[in-house]
């Protein structure tokens, strides 16, 4: 009975405990966490498991794995959020699978995606023919983002061009524009240095954009 017991205060504390610490690493939807949210996320669950299988063990030897865990996924969380690189490098890169109206085959086996992925989830945003799809973005969520040609017009498609100060070379070619054009488009605006720029989009010929915060 005193097993019995002791499971159920451990199980108790150790749903609080892991309460807060997913209240401390931010609110996520399932759809949007990263690799390393997720690996994160299934080592708490399994350490949690085994804390409760073994009720004779310290309860400390399996809190401070967690807390360790909690302080890796909260440092990612603040360096994807200074450096786009790392960002790219932890969560990726969005990718173009069907850029004007051709599906690209060569983005889609770089990301083991197959056309049987690629017709459910467009199924799923009520699309029943590739045709009319003029773009169709794979997102770092596994999530398909599709424009359809019906709806489209021209410009009407919002396209980030500067991140982190770093421009977009492919969304470039989406628009048929170039590094040098954006460079000018921007100067005329008065935005010589692209490395005060945190954000640049361009929809419908009109920028927009948002410069780093300065230090005073």
């Amino acid at each position: 009975m005193e097993e019995y017991s002791i499971i159920i205060l451990r199980t108790i504390f150790l749903y609080i405990i892991i309460m807060v610490i997913f209240r401390a690493m931010g609110k996520k939807e399932l759809g949007q966490l990263s690799t390393v949210d997720l690996v994160v996320s299934i080592m708490i669950a399994e350490i949690a498991v085994l804390a409760i299988e073994k009720p004779d063990s310290p309860l400390f030897t399996n809190i401070l794995p967690m807390l360790i865990l909690m302080l890796i996924q909260i440092s990612f969380s603040f360096a994807t959020l200074k450096s786009k690189r790392i960002r790219d490098l932890v969560d990726g890169k969005p990718t173009i699978i069907i850029n004007k109206g051709k599906i690209d085959e060569e983005a889609m086996k770089k990301h083991r995606y197959n056309f049987d992925d690629l017709l459910l989830q467009l199924r799923g945003k009520d699309v029943r023919n590739i045709t009319d799809v003029e773009f169709a973005i794979l997102e770092t969520t596994g999530e398909l983002s599709v424009l359809k040609k019906e709806k489209k017009k021209k410009g009407n498609m919002t396209i980030p061009l500067v991140l982190d100060g770093i421009v977009q070379e492919e969304n470039l070619e989406v628009i048929n524009e170039t590094n040098f054009w954006l460079r000018q488009q921007l100067k005329k605006r008065g935005f010589n240095d692209l490395n005060k720029i945190s954000f640049c989009s361009y929809e419908n010929g009109q920028f927009y954009i948002d410069l780093k915060n300065e230090k005073k």
